[in-house]
């Protein structure tokens, strides 16, 4: 069987323990003990606690002690007198004289009440734990700060009753001894009777005063053992009075005392005799007394039933006359003292507060770590349940039955028609899942959190994906798009068919726009057809595009060569006016093929060389560049020189001083063959 309720030595207390075992340690000194109830639940002690959970009552140990039998145990015990409670006990802790946990256990869950609760009773607790020396604990408590138990007084009187060891008192010890009032006695095993103090007492004040006693004042007196003398100034000795006791004692018929007559009688101290000879001491008329003011008179009553014999409490004896009247205008708030009670008025329901209902009904009111009301109204079975925390009242629930059922709207759950179907279903506003997952349910529908206003179906099937425990979901996005995970395989393509080009090929009805990369084949089997089949381009080489027409190869390109086959047609001649002769131009330049000027009558290349400044090297244009400046604003001397090719244009001066100028020039440029270049050396 588990063990569910220990006690542990906290480390703080083994340290203690530990150290009073050393010569001259300090003993560890126990005190106090405390209770608490765990937090509302039973603890599991650890021996890292440096107090309880959550405490609720501490006070001065009423007993320390060692074991009988296992004289290594210590035995510490704490009474819990009956006014004292409220409070439900799950776990308790030994404390020492410095306020530190010693030990600390869980014990069997009970609640303390308070006798203003309307029960009550007194209650031990005991912590037993075992130490490696019992000389390192100190066994001794301060006894005018505990309560002792009832089964502690009564062990001790039961033993003191049973015991034989009373001894005679002596001059050197306690013990018993018997009473005489004689003045006059030389005994050392009476005591003296306060009769025989005074009487001493008497005497020795009487020889205060050096002046002769009178009968009107004390003072010094012969004594005189005579038994006929009328003196008033002399006193008699204890002789005379034992001469004058014992003639009348002789003089006196002894009888003994009986219910009819007056007479001698014994003592006695005993509160069970039956005896009607005996008189009873004022020690006998005590313990009658202290017993009969500890009883229930005989005239009270226990709901209605006269204590004069035994009887049953039945449950409507209980409750019979218990509950308490709510008055006009009363407020719920002020009832926290546990009980029943009735408001027997919706008026008076009406005019209250914090009522859970304008109704009449019953309010029960529980204590716990807080208070608990429940209200029921007095004309069905509605009830209302609500609690009191830290000086803050929770809100009246309405308590659901089979004859109190929430609606729709009460749960936030959607309505059912009388055939079992839902319709008006037009948005899931500020929820997080519906059909949630179960091991029955598939299907789920959901908010998606941190994603205000995107809505999710997942289908839970064996598998997952990218380890959730969907395996597909369709998300709707705010911009109104729909996401899907995982692959879909429609049944009937013929949707997709006609929207989409499929990877195995097909035609494309309507006009292509590519903005990327078009891959179209690989190196040696790319071909991209433009009308028939017979015509278009293909790749026959890395790096090579050829073009067909009527399946013949008319011309290629790559990196360097661009061939063709048949002539080419430009649509803009551009480029090869600014590289070429026109025909015009050639035919009023050049003489026609067939008709050259005869040897003699035009020059030859190399004396058009000698003749005539080649083409590249034509001057056609002369012009000044831009301004430039050198110098500066500042004073100083220095040397002007204009840069290569350029000329002096100007100069600045700062208020006619030649110190401070800037002199500004311009290059003499040349246009050859459309090009500016600047005149050098």
């Amino acid at each position: 069987m588990t063990v569910k309720f220990k006690t542990v030595i906290t480390k703080a207390g083994a340290e203690k323990l530990a150290a009073a075992t050393v010569p001259n340690g300090k003993k560890v000194n126990f005190t106090a003990m405390a209770v608490g109830d765990g937090g509302g639940a039973l603890p599991v002690p650890d021996a890292s606690q440096t107090k309880l959970v959550n405490e609720v009552w501490r006070h001065a140990l009423n007993k320390i002690s060692q074991d009988k039998k296992n004289k290594n145990y210590v035995v510490a015990e704490l009474l819990i007198p009956p006014e004292v409670g409220g409070f439900w006990m799950r776990e308790m802790g030994l404390y020492d004289d410095t306020g530190t946990l010693i030990a600390v256990g869980n014990m069997a869950e009970s609640y303390k009440p308070a006798l203003a609760e309307g029960s009550g009773r007194a209650q031990t607790l005991r912590m037993v734990i075992m130490v490696s020396d019992i000389s390192s604990v100190e066994l001794t408590i301060d006894t005018s700060t505990v309560m002792a138990t009832q089964e502690y007084v009564d062990g001790k009187l039961a033993e003191h009753e049973q015991s034989r060891r009373h001894p005679d008192a002596t001059l050197t010890a306690k013990g018993f001894t018997q009473l005489s009032s004689a003045t006059d006695s030389t005994s050392e095993v009476l005591a003296a009777t306060p009769k025989a103090v005074k009487a001493a007492y008497d005497l020795a004040n009487g020889k205060y005063t050096a002046a002769d006693a009178t009968t009107a004042r004390k003072g010094i007196v012969q004594l005189s053992s005579a038994t006929d003398s009328v003196s008033e100034v002399l006193a008699a000795t204890p002789k005379a009075v034992k001469t004058a006791y014992d003639l009348a004692n002789g003089k006196y018929t002894a009888q003994d005392a009986t219910t009819a007559q007056k007479g001698i009688v014994q003592l006695s101290s005993a509160t069970d005799s039956t005896s009607e000879t005996l008189a009873a001491t004022l020690k006998a008329v005590k313990v009658a007394n202290d017993n009969a003011n500890g009883r229930v008179p005989s005239g009270r009553k226990i709901n209605g039933h006269a204590l004069t014999g035994d009887f049953n409490i039945s449950a409507q004896d209980i409750f019979n006359g218990q509950a308490s009247g709510i008055g006009n205008a009363a407020d719920l708030n002020t009832y926290t003292t546990p009980g029943l009670y009735y408001q027997p008025a919706n008026a008076q329901a009406q005019t209250g507060k914090n009522y859970p209902e304008a109704n009449a009904g019953s309010l029960e009111v529980y204590k716990h770590a807080g208070i608990t009301q429940i209200y029921r109204i007095y004309n069905n079975s509605r009830s209302y349940i609500r609690t009191l925390y830290g000086a803050t009242w929770s809100d009246w629930v309405k308590q659901y039955d089979a004859a109190n059922k929430p609606s729709a709207g009460d749960v936030g759950a959607v309505p059912l028609n009388s055939d079992g179907s839902v319709d008006k279903v037009t948005a899931l506003k500020y929820c997080n899942q519906i059909f949630t997952r179960t091991d029955g349910t598939p299907l789920e529908i959901g908010h998606l959190k941190g994603a205000a206003g995107n809505f999710y179906i997942d289908i839970h099937t064996d598998g997952t994906l990218n380890g959730q425990d969907y395996k597909y979901r369709l998300t709707f996005t705010d911009a109104g798009t729909a996401q899907t995970s995982g692959q879909w395989i429609p049944g009937n393509y013929a949707n997709f068919d006609a929207r989409y080009l499929q990877l195995a090929g097909g035609a494309v009805n309507g006009n292509l726009t590519v903005k990327n990369t078009l891959q179209i084949g690989s190196v040696g089997s790319a071909v991209l057809n433009i009308g028939d089949n017979d015509s278009g381009l293909r790749n026959s080489v890395d790096g090579q595009v050829d073009l067909w027409a009527n399946s013949k190869v008319m011309g290629y390109w790559n990196t360097t060569t661009f061939s063709f086959t048949g002539q080419i047609i430009p649509t803009n001649y551009s480029n090869f006016d600014g590289r070429y002769y026109t025909k015009t131009e050639s035919d009023s330049r050049f003489q026609a093929k067939g008709s050259y000027t005869p040897a003699g009558q035009a020059y030859t290349k190399a004396e058009s060389d000698a003749r005539y400044t080649l083409k590249s090297a034509t001057v056609i244009g002369v012009r000044v560049s831009a301004r430039g400046s050198m110098g500066s604003a500042s004073s100083g001397s220095a040397d002007i020189d204009a840069p290569v090719g350029s000329f002096i244009t100007g100069r600045y001066s700062n208020n006619g001083d030649a110190r401070y100028s800037v002199w500004y020039s311009r290059a003499l440029q040349i246009n050859v063959n459309g090009t500016w270049k600047t005149i050098t050396a």
